[in-house]
């Protein structure tokens, strides 16, 4: 399993591009989790969506999804 929070970065000079994604999970009041995925331009603030779930498991199973994901497209 990765260690969380996770960061992944995707730089290319020639499309003038750098962008960041992080994933982590918390506990939230309940006992759930909640994933919260953050992306942007490196250097702004960006944007973050938030996803609940009642076991982390299946928090760190999404987690798993969208960094898969991240890793296709080209993030390190």
């Amino acid at each position: 399993m990765p260690e969380l929070p996770l960061c992944l970065t995707r730089r290319d000079a020639s499309l003038n591009m750098a962008r960041f994604y992080s994933l982590d999970i918390t506990a939230d009041l309940f006992g759930g989790a909640v994933l919260a995925r953050h992306w942007g331009r490196i250097g702004k603030t960006g944007q973050e969506r938030r996803e609940w779930f009642a076991d982390p498991a299946n928090a760190r199973r999404r987690a798993l999804v969208w960094r898969d994901r991240k890793l296709r497209r080209g993030y390190c």
